[in-house]
């Protein structure tokens, strides 16, 4: 068995060598990069070229992105490390933390959708003066219909 180069083991990745390691389309690497998701250095030839770490970064983004986190919301996450560094184990800790927070408040906000849901189609009206789906917090239609605020001009 021959051991790999040492050289080529710890040299930069080209985007290729990125998307075909992580499993993520050229183009999203690009967009990542335009979000500063990523980043990456210039070759002398001016090609993209990406530090072994981005491999854990995309990583990182991909297993939130997979559980419904905002890429901003991810963005915010990672420009929060310290010097921008790849998330260590103790980071990824910290960061899944606070997103099973953020997780559990929509899983409740959705169980709440679906549970009205459930009697919405028990009713079947829709209506824009009684559905709680189609029109919530409505207040103003205690009052009947027809404009009821005043303009302050």
């Amino acid at each position: 068995m021959t051991m790999p180069d040492p050289v080529a083991v710890g040299r930069d990745l080209t985007v290729g060598e990125v998307a075909r390691r992580s499993g993520v389309a050229v183009s999203a690497l690009h967009f990542y990069e335009r979000k500063g998701l990523i980043r990456s250095l210039r070759s002398a030839g001016n090609q993209r070229r990406y530090p072994r770490e981005v491999l854990r970064r995309v990583a990182v983004i991909k297993v939130a992105q997979r559980v419904g986190i905002p890429l901003a919301a991810i963005g915010e996450a990672l420009a929060a490390l310290p010097e921008g560094r790849t998330p260590t184990e103790e980071d990824w800790r910290a960061l899944s933390l606070s997103w099973r927070q953020e997780l559990d408040l929509r899983i409740d906000r959705l169980t709440r959708l679906r549970d009205q849901l459930d009697q919405c189609i028990g009713c079947g009206c829709l209506s824009v003066k009684a559905c709680r789906l189609r029109n919530p917090h409505d207040a103003l239609a205690r009052e009947g219909p027809g404009a009821r605020l005043l303009d302050p001009g």
